[in-house]
């Protein structure tokens, strides 16, 4: 007897993601917003711990920068906005309430088109507080509660059940994240907890007929707190196996929320969903409803600044930068925007010293300088990151000395070894290059007779290479010219190192 072919299902996912807002203060109350606090409830007050007789006051910088992110996102902004009570207990939630937002909330509608894949619909964007933080001692059978967390500003968008894929919804959320730190809404540092990801997902029966397979969705399975994208991704995938094992086998999905399990690489049940109706929304009643002028918004929308999508196509063009060099420096903001600072420098100069052939070279200083902060400097930064873009480390390199470091490499002035050894000393030290090579002796050596005497005197030791070289062989001359470079200690001037072998091969 045959076995049933298995039924093919089509996946569809929702993400909603919660983002901390950077704000100065709590969302409610004059608390300071500082996730760096060490000492565990010391950044509290009887109005984020909803004490008896306390009235929560509105964060305006936190309601600017929710809309900010909506009109980022394309999104609408109602003229009229109103907070209400989510009801619902948890240990960490001090107050048994949520101050958050239902049916009116600050962004509606809107989209994120993502690269390489498609436009996702945005269902909202709204504002509310944050829960604390439980933590969990090993090997004990009790938990802490600290409450700096609760109160923080927490921003959360929604998206319409969009998405077809564990990649697609990996590549939304890390579009989102570039995004929220362009816009400097949030820090949105997944390790530390400021951006959360929560995932829906069903399964329904895959149909030829288009309007037919997306009439009706199938039974929604949250998946909460996920922290990274890895974990996303793992989660729909784990899940898509997971729920279409159930179907297969004749049984219906249970709409629950589960948790995902790094170690296990699972997700596990935590319990049967709830719905609006269970968390008994009604207005705030301590809080008035808002009015949002079009002169406010209008305001927030020139604050805006260039998006990643729109500083990824200006980079191609303006630089003529592969797309794996460009997406290095949208990545990284900080990164792209030094990037920037150093071509500044170089144009200044290039006006300034080559003024008739700016056109002409400018294009090869750009490249020359996109070169080295991939490779040598980005190799530096692994090592000590923080030591780069903040003034109070040691070794911050000056936009102004990293492009007279480009010049010097352009001009010819070191040789790519004594590149390497500048730009270390730079990144230790903060000293300019043109300081580094005068004091270590590391100018190049120019003058030919010099070489010619150093070259003479290598090839004279190594009379197989020389006879390899002569015959045409590439690995030969390679090997002379390191012979040459290290007793210069890579100083001697690699255009007179060749021009002086290749008259040496036509003896």
């Amino acid at each position: 007897m045959k076995e049933k072919p298995l039924m093919q299902y089509q996946l569809t996912v929702g993400l909603e993601i919660h983002s901390e807002l950077n704000t100065k203060t709590k969302m409610f109350c004059g608390c300071r917003n500082n996730p760096k606090a060490e000492i565990p409830n010391s950044e509290i007050c009887p109005i984020c711990m909803g004490h008896p007789g306390t009235l929560p006051v509105i964060n305006k910088e936190a309601v600017k920068k929710v809309i900010k992110t909506g009109l980022a996102l394309n999104c609408q902004v109602p003229a009229y906005v109103k907070f209400e009570r989510k009801n619902y207990f948890y240990p960490d939630l001090p107050k048994g309430y949520q101050i958050s937002q239902y049916d009116k909330p600050f962004c509606i509608g809107g989209y994120l088109e993502i690269p390489k894949f498609k436009k996702i619909q945005i269902r909202q964007v709204h504002l509310e507080e944050d829960t604390g933080s439980l933590v969990h001692p090993e090997k004990a059978d009790y938990s802490l509660v600290d409450f700096n967390r609760a109160g923080i500003p927490l921003m959360e968008l929604v998206t319409e059940p969009d998405l077809r894929s564990a990649k697609e919804a990996r590549k939304f959320a890390e579009e989102l994240q570039l995004i929220l730190r362009y816009l400097n809404v949030s820090n949105a540092d997944m390790e530390k907890g400021e951006m959360r990801v929560e995932a829906n997902i069903s399964l329904q029966p895959q149909m030829s007929n288009v309007k037919c397979q997306m009439s009706k969705l199938g039974t929604k399975v949250e998946i909460k707190n996920l922290n990274s994208f890895k974990a996303l991704e793992k989660a729909i995938e784990y899940e898509i196996k997971r729920q279409g094992k159930v179907l297969n086998s004749g049984k219906k999905v249970i709409q629950e929320t589960r948790g995902w399990d790094d170690v296990k690489g699972a997700t596990i049940s935590q319990r049967e969903k709830e719905g609006a109706k269970d968390y008994r929304y009604f207005p705030e009643p301590d809080l008035p409803s808002l009015s949002i002028s079009q002169n406010l918004i209008d305001e927030i929308r020139a604050e805006i600044p260039e998006l990643p999508q729109q500083r990824k196509e200006r980079f191609k063009k303006e630089y003529n930068l592969s797309i794996r060099e460009v997406e290095v420096f949208i990545k990284d903001k900080d990164f792209g925007e030094y990037f920037e600072k150093v071509i500044s420098e170089l144009e200044q100069w290039a006006k300034e010293i080559m003024p008739e052939v700016v056109q002409k070279n400018f294009l090869r200083l750009t490249k020359i300088c996109a070169n080295y902060m991939l490779t040598d400097l980005q190799g530096l930064l692994k090592e000590a990151p923080h030591h780069f873009f903040q003034k109070s480390g040691g070794g911050l390199i000056t936009p102004e000395n990293f492009a007279e470091f480009i010049v010097l490499i352009y001009e010819g002035k070191i040789s790519s070894r004594i590149a390497k050894m500048v730009l270390t000393e730079m990144f230790s030290t903060g000293a300019d290059p043109s300081h580094i090579i005068e004091i270590k002796g590391l100018s190049q050596i120019t003058d030919e007779a010099e070489i010619e005497k150093i070259v003479k005197e290598v090839l004279s030791k190594n009379q197989k290479a020389v006879q390899d070289f002569k015959k045409g062989k590439a690995n030969a001359l390679q090997f002379l010219i390191g012979q040459i470079m290290q007793e210069t200690r890579g100083k001697a001037s690699p255009q007179l190192v060749n021009k002086i072998l290749k008259n040496e091969r036509k003896k």
